[in-house]
């Protein structure tokens, strides 16, 4: 009789050891599926601040999650210019992007206001802005186009640049031709300034100087220098016009492919990764200044401010219009 039953028992328990060896097998398929890969794009340069904040946010990534997720870094426009990216990082094609907010402001018109002119009083000012509940409402803002913003990146305070002659009063800009980011609020903010706007990608920039399609252009002093643009452009005016910072954005597609702990992950990393790169932009400045002073650049200082900004009292005016909008700006002039 014990050898009766025994026999139809054996069947249950490998029956039962197969049922725990597949387990096991789906666990660690389960586990390799995780493990990714994500594409970022930027258009600087390998050295530049912002990418060295992606090389760092990769390496929190990979020790953070074990080594599963990591990201491949494509930087130097490997991907194409700014507008391009963007379009690619909404199809889900590149996974995150670091791309300034002028740009893709468009898709989220509350970011349009970090892009106003005049806005921040100081780049302290702006740090408290972004770093509290207001940047989080801002980068929450992207979530309706198909990005999630993750964190900002400092990019300086942007000031005008040309090869004709000194900026120093609104009338030396009557007649530049000053190429813009691709922006709606940049052409405009532009012919308030007298001059006529040019939005050129870029990477077309320095063709541009060297042609003379356009006589100058407007960015932060890193930018500035690293293009080589001081060599053409050698009049630098300080009118620090915008401090628009730039946006690390993730796809959408990218995202809801992660668990809730890894996306924990990703938006403290990111964070992070943003106060890494403060320290290095801050370098980065103070080393092309000199650099473009070296270079022989006519530094303008005494640029007459309040003439520009009450050149801007049509923006505001239009742009205030919206109670949304106009309740974003008075919160930010209150911040201390």
């Amino acid at each position: 009789m014990v050898g009766a039953t025994a026999g139809p028992r054996q069947p249950v328990r490998m029956t039962a050891w197969a049922a725990c060896l597949a387990l096991l097998l789906a666990a660690v398929q389960a586990g390799v599926a995780e493990a990714r890969t994500f594409r970022a794009a930027d258009i600087q340069a390998e050295d530049y601040p912002t990418v060295q904040a992606l090389m760092h946010l990769d390496k929190l990534l990979q020790e953070r999650t074990n080594g599963r997720h990591r990201l491949q870094i494509f930087h130097s426009r490997q991907l194409g210019e700014e507008k391009e990216t963007i379009e690619q990082t909404r199809a889900g094609a590149i996974d995150l992007n670091r791309i300034n907010v002028a740009p893709i402001a468009s898709f989220a018109p509350e970011a349009n206001v970090l892009v106003l002119p005049f806005l921040f009083r100081s780049v302290d000012h702006l740090h408290r802005v972004l770093d509290g509940e207001i940047g989080n409402d801002i980068l929450k803002s992207f979530d309706a186009s198909g990005f999630v913003g993750l964190t900002f990146y400092d990019s300086g305070a942007r000031s005008i640049y040309n090869s004709v002659r000194p900026i120093r009063k609104l009338e030396d800009l009557k007649g530049l031709r000053i190429r813009i980011q691709q922006s709606d609020l940049m052409t405009d903010m532009f012919k308030a300034l007298g001059v006529t706007p040019v939005p050129l990608p870029y990477g077309q920039v320095m063709t541009g100087l060297s042609t003379q399609l356009i006589d100058g252009a407007e960015n932060n002093w890193p930018s500035f220098v690293t293009t080589g643009h001081y060599r053409a452009a050698p009049y630098y005016s300080l009118t620090q016009h915008t401090m628009a910072p730039e946006v690390l954005v993730m796809s959408e597609k990218a995202w809801v492919s992660l668990s809730p702990e890894d996306q924990a992950i990703f938006r403290d990393a990111a964070r992070e990764s943003g106060v890494f790169m403060r320290e290095q932009w801050r370098v980065w400045e103070e080393r092309s200044r000199r650099e473009a002073q070296l270079g022989g650049v006519t530094i303008v200082e005494d640029v007459d401010r309040a003439a520009f900004e009450r050149a801007m009292s049509g923006i505001y005016e239009r742009t205030l219009t919206d109670p949304k909008i106009k309740s974003l700006v008075d919160r930010i002039r209150d911040i201390p």
